[in-house]
């Protein structure tokens, strides 16, 4: 499903924080990526998800190659292919909840209303427990996580990334987080996941450390 081959990036010449690395993401699996701080977790995710572009090797999703996609083409296939979890989900504070998670939907050219039963069922099977009508500053972190849980699986995207997804919530919405990764993985998906949790990396069907 996507695969890192020979991979390297700088931020500046001579600063490497991947040197020459490799792994498969198989569909149906989900894989923690584990580490200490400061070695390059969020940024291999970033990478992964076509958001920063290697400085050399080949990142590929389903067998293509997108060393050599324009930024357009690397937009649609992020759009089309790829959900999001970030470490601090990553709201947008002027919009509504039920907005915050359809804004997916517009990357593909659906529209509002066309997504609105989808966008209501997962709100509610998360426990979202506020009026979609409300905005994100009016809710709580662990509800802020969930929200941005139901925007990635908005599409059933075929590649779910997810940095730190827990890392502020309480035990049982921790607990919910976990089992909706686990269960969109085992639908069929490829699942990554960055995370310091160990009860998250042993929740993964394997862990690379970095």
């Amino acid at each position: 499903m996507l695969s890192a081959r020979d991979v390297v990036f700088e931020y500046l010449p001579g600063s490497r924080v991947l040197d020459g690395w490799s792994a498969d993401f198989p569909a149906g699996a989900m894989t923690a990526l584990t580490g200490s701080s400061g070695r390059g977790k969020s940024t291999l995710l970033y990478l992964l998800g076509l958001m920063l572009r290697p400085t050399d090797g080949e990142i590929a999703v389903c067998g293509t190659s997108t060393s050599s996609l324009r930024d357009t083409a690397r937009a649609r296939l992020r759009a089309s292919t790829f959900g999001f979890v970030f470490q601090d989900a990553a709201l947008d504070e002027t919009r509504t909840v039920f907005d915050n998670v359809a804004e997916t939907a517009l990357y593909r050219g659906q529209s509002r209303s066309s997504v609105a039963n989808r966008v209501l069922a997962l709100l509610d099977e998360f426990g979202v427990d506020v009026p979609a009508d409300r905005k994100p500053g009016q809710v709580s972190g662990g509800q802020a996580q969930r929200i941005a849980l139901c925007r990635a699986l908005l599409h059933h995207p075929r590649i779910l990334l997810a940095d730190e997804p827990t890392g502020n919530l309480d035990p049982a919405t921790r607990d919910l987080v976990i089992g909706a990764l686990r269960a969109h993985a085992s639908a069929g998906s490829a699942v990554i996941v960055v995370t310091h949790a160990p009860e998250v990396a042993k929740a993964c069907d394997r862990e690379i450390g970095l």
